[in-house]
C-alpha cells in the first residue's frame, strides 16, 4: 500500500485529507509540526507529501527545500496562501503542484493519484533507459534536451529543472510552433483535468522563462499567445 505523508497543523483539514486518502487506498501519516514533518519526510518511504506552508517550528518552504536535497518524490502544496509569489517560491523550491484552500477533496485525491502514477512511470523509465542514441536528444534553439538523463544544457552549461519544469519544457519543445491552452498543458503534464485551476501552469512557465530566456520579460522561446495559451518558437 502506498504511503502518503500529510504535514498540516489544522487538525480538521488533516483529518479530512487523511479520511479521503485512506478511502482512496493509501496509508496515511500526519505531522502537525514542521520539524516533525521534516523528520518523517526524510526518514520514511512515502509515495507523496501533502505540505502546508504555515506550520509551527518550520515553514513549508524550508521543508520543501530540505526534502528536495534527498528525494524527488512528489510534493503537493496545500495552503491558504494564495499570492502568486508564494506559488512561485514553493514551486521554485521543487514542489510539483499547488492547491489553494479551500479545496475540493475529490480534486485533491485525484491530483495525489495522478502525481504518484506519473512519478512511478518516470522512475521506471529512468531505471530501464538504454544507452544514449541521437534520437533521444532534442536540440532546439540552442538547448540540448537529453531524454534518458532528463538533463538540459545551454552550450556546456547544465540548466537544473524541477521534475515538472522539465516535463513541461520537453512537451513544449517536442511540439514546436503549436499553441497549447493552459488546460491542455495541465492535463498533459500533471495527468488530470485542470478542474478550473491552471495557475500552476502559469507559474511553471514563468520559472522556465527565468532559466532559458535571455530576457525573461521579453521571451523569445516560450511565447504567450494572448487569449489562447503558449507556444514554443523555433
Amino acid at each position: 500500500m502506498k504511503r502518503v505523508l500529510i504535514i498540516e497543523d489544522d487538525p480538521v483539514i488533516a483529518e479530512v485529507q487523511k479520511d479521503y486518502l485512506e478511502a482512496g487506498g493509501f496509508a496515511v501519516e500526519v505531522a502537525a509540526d514542521g520539524g516533525e514533518g521534516l523528520r518523517l519526510a526524510q526518514g520514511g518511504d512515502y509515495a507523496l507529501i501533502l505540505l502546508d506552508l504555515m506550520l509551527p517550528s518550520m515553514d513549508g518552504f524550508e521543508i520543501c527545500r530540505q526534502v528536495r536535497q534527498t528525494t524527488d518524490i512528489p510534493i503537493l502544496i496545500v495552503s491558504a496562501k494564495k499570492e502568486e509569489i508564494d506559488k512561485i517560491r514553493g514551486l521554485g523550491l521543487g514542489a510539483d503542484d499547488y492547491i489553494s484552500k479551500p479545496f475540493s477533496v475529490g480534486e485533491l485525491v485525484a491530483r495525489v493519484k495522478a502525481h504518484i502514477a506519473r512519478f512511478e512511470r518516470l522512475t521506471a523509465g529512468a531505471e530501464t533507459a538504454p544507452a544514449v542514441r541521437p534520437k533521444e536528444q532534442l536540440r532546439i534553439r540552442g538547448l540540448l534536451i537529453d531524454k534518458p538523463s532528463r538533463k538540459v544544457f545551454a552550450g556546456d552549461k547544465e540548466i537544473v529543472f524541477t521534475t515538472k519544469e522539465y516535463d513541461l519544457l520537453l512537451y513544449l519543445a517536442s511540439h514546436p510552433n503549436r499553441v497549447f491552452t493552459k488546460d491542455e498543458l495541465f492535463e498533459q503534464i500533471w495527468g488530470l483535468d485542470a478542474l478550473g485551476d491552471n495557475a500552476t501552469v502559469t507559474v511553471h512557465i514563468s520559472r522556465l522563462r527565468e532559466k532559458i530566456e535571455r530576457n525573461p520579460s521579453k521571451p523569445q522561446l516560450i511565447e504567450t499567445v494572448w487569449g489562447v495559451g503558449y507556444r514554443f518558437n523555433v
